[in-house]
């Protein structure tokens, strides 16, 4: 995806949050705050961003979006459940009504067998509804995987929250 089209998708998603009265939230590992900076990019972005936390670390996912030691020991920060913790506890400190969170392997180096490098999780938040998490994997390099999964998340949270 362009920048031109990762910009469209962005207007996109804050209509509709505009429409609907409502504030998003972003708890990024891999994509390092890209996700918030296309949002933020969006002229008027003020009036449906909230904030974003970069959570690149484990340390950084503990204490900032309060997701659980037991979790990152059990599953790893690239899991189903460590997103949905990152989700719904970036919801909370915030106080969004969306929140969309993602963590993955981008490369070139820390994939394994059972998830290599292009390995993402996405994980959806709303005040009102269930968490919802999905896995991708992306081709190509790591600048490739962090803009492909950049756009993904948006896509998520446009498609399946904000529908109307």
């Amino acid at each position: 995806m362009t920048d031109d089209e990762l910009s469209q998708l962005s207007l996109e998603v804050g209509q509709r949050l505009q429409r609907l009265h409502a504030t998003v939230t972003t708890a990024e590992s891999c994509t390092g705050g890209w996700i918030a900076k296309v949002l933020t990019d969006t002229a008027g972005s003020s009036q449906w961003f909230e904030r974003g936390f970069v959570t690149y670390s484990n340390d950084a996912k503990q204490a900032l979006v309060g997701v659980s030691q037991a979790s990152l020991e059990s599953f790893g920060a690239v899991s189903e459940q460590v997103v949905r913790e990152m989700a719904e506890g970036a919801l909370k400190q915030a106080g969004a009504q969306y929140a969309v969170a993602v963590s993955g392997i981008a490369g070139p180096d820390g994939g394994t067998a059972e998830k290599p490098v292009g390995t993402v999780w996405f994980g959806l938040a709303a005040a009102e509804a269930n968490s919802l998490a999905q896995r991708k994997i992306f081709a190509g390099d790591r600048a490739s995987v962090r803009r492909q999964a950049t756009a993904h998340a948006l896509l998520l949270l446009r498609d399946h929250f904000l529908k109307n």
